[in-house]
């Protein structure tokens, strides 16, 4: 766990998230309002939120952001349901040691692979042979995976035909593959506001690569086998009407039993091993963000020339 007390505390209380389209966002006092004419006025306090998702046809105030900002919750712009991302805000950490490590990480790639056998071992619940090659670990992924769906299949009496959907065309998928779509969006959203919450960078991933949300992918995807993929399984067999709103709504009741936001960080510190960082003492930049920052030094001073 991180020694500096400033590290995950609005993260580690807050509640999961709040999905909102065709509302106006704007300040009240120290907590945000949501307007929408069909629902009226409902006051949010903001210390409570992780994440905030902003669909279709919102518009939010200048003062909402600030207030959000400033009590570290991380705003994305996301697409109908939640399921196209489009921009971020800034999550609540100032600091920048676990980016650094995390960019030192992926540019080596001896270390790169020691850090994909640790996500996939996580994944697995249990060590990997040494033996294994990578394209050996994804073949048994790729089995794990299709015998989870098979086995929720058959608890939640669901037919399951594999995953199938088309990207432009939302309503084209089967309730089952619109439930996994919505709860896996979802679930993209909380580990990237953890991400940014924990000063890491959602575009440099280990196993995902290419796009600006390449390590969100690789950290998600170490619950979705827990969390989505049973939560949408069990929607869908209770009804196959609303099932992206339900899907949702049942996510966060899971992700809040089991206390994912208070794991997310712990974890991913551990698959990149920053508990084994040389002890130091950053300087305070949570609540002092302007505090000038101190000139780079090489390791090795024989360099300099």
């Amino acid at each position: 766990m991180p020694k500096n007390l400033h590290d995950l505390p609005l993260l580690r209380d807050s509640l999961t998230y709040l999905y909102v389209e065709h509302a106006i966002i704007q300040r009240r006092q120290q907590a945000i309002e949501y307007i929408r004419e069909d629902e009226g006025r409902v006051m949010i306090p903001v210390a409570a939120l992780a994440v905030l998702l902003l669909g279709p046809g919102t518009r939010i105030t200048h003062a909402a952001v600030r207030i959000l900002a400033e009590h570290g919750c991380t705003i994305l712009w996301v697409g109908e349901e939640a399921t196209r991302f489009y921009a971020q805000g800034m999550g609540e950490t100032r600091h920048a040691y676990r980016l650094l490590h995390q960019a030192a990480l992926v540019s080596d790639p001896q270390k790169r692979l020691e850090v994909v056998r640790r996500m996939y071992a996580m994944r697995f619940g249990e060590p990997l042979d040494p033996s294994w090659t990578l394209q050996q670990i994804r073949g048994r992924e790729g089995n794990r995976v299709r015998s989870v769906y098979y086995a929720a299949s058959q608890k939640y009496g669901v037919p399951w035909s594999g995953r199938r959907y088309e990207r432009h065309n939302w309503r084209a998928g089967d309730p089952i593959n619109r439930a996994l779509s919505a709860a896996n969006a979802l679930l993209n959203g909380l580990c990237h506001a953890a991400i940014l919450a924990g000063g890491y960078s959602p575009a440099l991933g280990f196993i995902h690569t290419g796009k600006q949300l390449s390590f969100v992918y690789d950290i998600a995807d170490l619950y979705k086998t827990e969390l989505t993929i049973p939560t949408a399984f069990e929607v869908v067999a209770e009804s196959t009407e609303r099932v992206e709103s339900r899907v949702r709504r049942k996510c966060r009741e899971r992700f809040r039993e089991t206390k994912l936001l208070q794991r997310i960080l712990p974890d991913i510190d551990h698959l990149l091993d920053i508990e084994h960082l040389p002890s130091h003492q950053p300087a305070d930049y949570d609540t002092d963000s302007a505090r000038p920052s101190p000139w780079w030094e090489p390791d090795d001073k024989s360099c300099i020339k």
